[in-house]
């Protein structure tokens, strides 16, 4: 317990110091741990289940929604997510504090910077959607959770890369130039693998072949794991910061 009189010096230093890197690393641990058990559980224990679809083909990986819909791989995500979620709105807020500082004579990307915050609360909103709604309770209302996701994951991804292309140009922090390259690299992987799921969730539905829903599911977590990449880039933007309370 701290002493002295009320509103010292020693009363009014933070309890907890917490280098934002740890935070961020924690943060992204949450649904990249719920993820990887929810997957094992569901192959070991509801195969069948968990790879089945319409089409009644043979397939050997789950989707992501349907890992997540039985239990207790419900409860993990859940509890996992929800978790993560409440630290994400943070990093949210601390981005777009850090933009405002960065461009404050710039009123283009002061919008665009806007435009991020709204699209990252958007997207862990859809993600809280999608995981509290499982597809196996009220299909439409999860789909709409993972579209919002999708698109606001996107465009949040974009907006970023361009924010951080114009503060490169103002900065010469290698950490800073190293986080831009792999935001750049990761929003372009990103990019790529949706359109393969796509293409392999459309094919599967028409054609109903052998193991094409196997491809979707794993471009599917591709997807997921460069999202959690991308934003584990904050690593480099705040490496000097730390979070106290």
């Amino acid at each position: 317990m701290l002493q002295g009189p009320y509103g010292s010096l020693e009363r009014d230093r933070p309890l907890i110091r917490l280098p934002f890197t740890t935070f961020i690393v924690g943060t992204l641990l949450l649904p990249l741990t719920g993820m990887i058990a929810c997957l094992f559980i569901s192959l070991l224990y509801h195969f069948e289940d968990a790879t089945y679809t319409h089409c009644r083909v043979s397939n050997y990986l789950p989707s992501i929604s349907s890992a997540i819909s039985r239990v207790p791989e419900r409860y993990i995500w859940r509890c996992c997510i929800g978790l993560h979620s409440a630290s994400r709105y943070l990093v949210t807020f601390a981005y777009f504090s850090f933009y405002r500082s960065c461009f404050a004579k710039r009123m283009v990307e002061l919008l665009l910077s806007g435009l991020a915050l709204v699209c990252s609360l958007a997207e862990n909103t859809g993600l809280l959607l999608l995981t509290y709604v499982s597809s196996t309770e009220t299909y439409t209302v999860h789909k709409n959770g993972f579209i919002v996701f999708i698109a606001s994951s996107l465009l949040h991804m974009l907006i970023t890369c361009r924010l951080w292309q114009v503060n490169r140009k103002y900065s010469v922090n290698p950490e800073e130039l190293t986080s831009y390259r792999w935001k750049v690299r990761l929003f372009l992987f990103n990019v790529s693998c949706c359109l393969a799921a796509a293409y392999f969730f459309r094919r599967h539905n028409k054609y109903c072949e052998q193991g094409v829903y196997t491809l979707f599911a794993l471009f599917e977590y591709l997807v997921v794991l460069s999202n959690m990449a991308f934003h584990l880039t904050a690593f480099w933007d705040f490496r000097s910061k730390e979070m106290w309370t």
